[in-house]
């Protein structure tokens, strides 16, 4: 997880998305991540997220971001990693819902 934020952060307009619920977010999150939930991904992608940004993606464990990987791709985004879980993260948590 660490690397993969360190990576995040040297990436040029990289997006740190946060695939977990608004109540998860709101208890602690990566400081400048952007929240949308797995279950509006769909929906919200195109509007939020534009398709030429590295989008580097986390949950709670892994398993949602891997899904919103899965679905991203099919979407037409390329530049997607999975940056697995906040469980394995080293650093200050930013709390509220500014996502």
């Amino acid at each position: 997880m660490n690397a993969s934020l360190q990576e995040a952060r040297q990436t040029p307009n990289a997006i740190i998305l946060d695939v977990r619920t608004r109540g998860e977010y709101a208890m602690g999150h990566i400081p400048g991540s952007v929240l949308i939930p797995l279950d509006e991904l769909q929906s919200q992608a195109e509007k939020r997220l534009p398709k030429d940004s590295a989008i580097f993606a986390y949950c709670r464990s892994g398993a949602r971001s891997g899904q919103a990987v899965a679905l991203l791709k099919q979407i037409g985004y390329h530049h997607v990693s999975n940056m697995g879980g906040i469980l394995q993260y080293k650093g200050d948590l930013e709390k509220g819902e500014d996502g």
